[in-house]
C-alpha cells in the first residue's frame, strides 16, 4: 500500500472511529432510554452441540430459513422462507423432492409417554404447507400436509395420505394411505380421489421447479441486483395520466434481460 493508500485508509479509520464515538456519546445522553441495536446473528445453517446440518448441494434453502443441528435434507428438496428445522434433542430427516413451505416449523421429541425416541422423518416428494407444525412425527413418501396443520408426537401419515389445512392430529395417530383427515381433533373425512393423488405428485414437482428459480435469483451478485433495480425503475409502469403530465412514454420489455457486456464478471466468463 502506497503513501496515498495509507493516508486514505487512516482517514477512513478516523471517520469510523468518530462515528462510533458519537454513537456512544449519544447513548449516554439517552440514559435509561438507551437502546443498542445489534447486528443480526441469523445463520441459515447452524451447528448445535456436536450436531451439524447436512444439506444436499441440489437442495434449496431460503436465506431466511433456519436449519439447526442434526438435520438432513435430500436432493431437490426445498426449505422455504421463514422455515425452522430444529434438530437439537433429536434428528430430522427430509427426503428428496420434498417441499417445506414458508414459515413451517419442524421439531423433534426427546421421548413420548412410552419412553420411545421420536425423531421427525419426512419422506420423498412430500408437500408440507405454509405454517404447518411437525413435531416428532413421520410423514411418508408422497403425503400431503395442508397449511397450518399440526402433527404431534408419534403421528404417522402414510403414503398418499392427506392432512387437511388447519387440522390438529393428536399424538400417536396413524393416518392410513389414501385417506383425507381434517378437523380439531383430526378425524377421517373421506378417501382421496385419483385426481387428488395426482395433485400431490404434481405439487411436489411444481415446487422442485420453482425452487430452482428462487435458487438462481438468490445466487445473483450484488452488481446484478443493483443493475436490475436501475432497469426496473427505468421501465416501471406508471399511470397514463402521470406519464402524459410529465411528457414521457414508457415501454415495458417482455422480460428483463441483463446484457453480458455490462457486468464485468459475466463478460469475463463469456470470453
Amino acid at each position: 500500500m502506497g503513501t496515498l493508500g495509507k493516508a486514505i485508509y487512516r482517514l477512513g479509520f478516523w471517520i469510523r472511529e468518530t462515528g462510533q464515538a458519537m454513537d456512544r456519546l449519544g447513548s449516554r445522553f439517552q440514559g435509561s432510554y438507551y437502546f443498542q441495536e445489534h447486528l443480526s446473528r441469523h445463520r441459515t445453517l447452524m451447528n448445535i452441540f456436536d450436531k451439524a446440518p447436512v444439506v444436499d448441494k441440489n437442495a434449496f434453502v431460503a436465506p431466511s430459513a433456519s436449519i439447526i443441528g442434526e438435520v438432513q435434507v435430500g436432493p431437490k428438496s426445498s426449505i422455504w422462507y421463514g422455515c425452522v428445522l430444529r434438530g437439537d434433542v433429536n434428528s430430522i430427516s427430509v427426503g428428496s423432492g420434498t417441499n417445506i413451505q414458508d414459515n413451517a416449523l419442524v421439531h423433534v421429541a426427546k421421548s413420548n409417554l412410552s419412553g420411545k425416541v421420536l425423531p421427525t422423518i419426512i419422506g420423498d416428494n412430500v408437500t408440507v404447507g405454509h405454517s404447518a407444525i411437525l413435531h416428532g412425527c413421520t410423514v411418508e413418501d408422497e403425503a400431503f400436509v395442508g397449511m397450518g396443520a399440526t402433527l404431534l408426537d408419534g403421528v404417522v401419515v402414510e403414503k398418499h395420505a392427506m392432512v387437511a389445512a388447519g387440522a390438529l392430529v393428536r399424538q400417536n395417530t396413524k393416518i392410513p394411505a389414501g385417506e383425507v383427515w381434517g378437523g380439531n381433533p383430526a378425524k377421517f373425512l373421506r378417501k382421496l380421489t385419483d385426481e387428488e393423488v395426482a395433485f400431490i405428485a404434481q405439487s411436489a414437482a411444481n415446487y422442485t421447479n420453482l425452487a430452482q428459480v428462487h435458487a438462481a435469483e438468490n445466487a445473483k451478485s450484488f452488481d446484478e441486483i443493483e443493475l436490475e433495480k436501475v432497469l426496473r425503475k427505468k421501465f416501471a409502469h406508471r399511470d397514463e395520466d402521470y406519464d402524459s403530465m410529465i411528457g414521457i412514454v414508457r415501454e415495458t420489455p417482455p422480460e428483463l434481460v441483463l446484457p453480458d457486456n455490462i457486468l464485468r464478471d459475466k463478460a469475463s466468463k463469456a470470453t
